[in-house]
């Protein structure tokens, strides 16, 4: 592969990665959402857990890709007389060397954010790693999103705040009529400050 490859498939991999994103969560959430009924009877609970769990793994790939590209970049620097095109050269290794991503280390450190998250609580006899199949898929997606320029991001989401149209589809159980947010069932996904595939969320009065 030439230098700068990875700029020159940026659009067909964004387009990919947005459409795994929507798959992720039309079958890998409704199954980890299945899978949690079993165990947890209140499904606003489980809908919490889920949103939390998409938004950790965002947090975790994140940072493994900060580390990682530090990591070739100190490599790739050793022999590069060009410091124009190196992040060109770094880039396009981090792409075509992607299955280098330690994924499970990330799916652990969702795991352990989760398990001392006060927001969400579990049967202390089950452990989230039962959704860690959803939790490595959101992990993968997210570590490869950072790979596109620009970079693609969940968006951040608060209990209370203001409900947007433009960001989030109401669940079927909404309130139709509140103007307020209750709670995130899954994140909106941002490229810079713009909507590229909406979320949902609950509004209740």
């Amino acid at each position: 592969c030439s230098p700068g490859w990875a700029k020159r498939t940026n659009a067909s991999r964004r387009a990919c990665l947005v459409a795994r994103y929507g798959d992720i969560y039309a079958q890998e959430r409704l199954e980890a959402e299945t899978l949690l009924r079993t165990y947890i009877s209140d499904m606003e609970m489980v809908q919490r857990i889920i949103y939390i769990a998409a938004v950790e793994s965002f947090r975790a790939a994140k940072k493994a890709y900060r580390q990682f590209k530090i990591r070739v970049r100190e490599t790739l620097s050793l022999g590069h007389s060009e410091p124009e095109s190196l992040e060109d050269n770094v880039l396009d290794y981090i792409v075509r060397h992607e299955d280098l991503y330690d994924v499970q280390a990330s799916v652990n450190e969702v795991i352990r954010s989760m398990n001392i998250n006060p927001v969400i609580s579990f049967p202390p006899e089950i452990d989230f790693i039962v959704i860690s199949t959803l939790i490595r898929e959101l992990c993968r997606v997210a570590f490869s999103m950072q790979t596109l320029t620009p970079p693609l991001d969940t968006a951040f989401g608060a209990d209370g705040e203001l409900f947007s149209e433009s960001k989030y589809y109401r669940s079927f159980d909404s309130d139709f009529t509140a103007a307020f947010v209750a709670y995130h069932v899954w994140p909106a996904l941002m490229e810079n400050d713009i909507v590229i595939a909406k979320g949902e969320a609950v509004t209740k009065r």
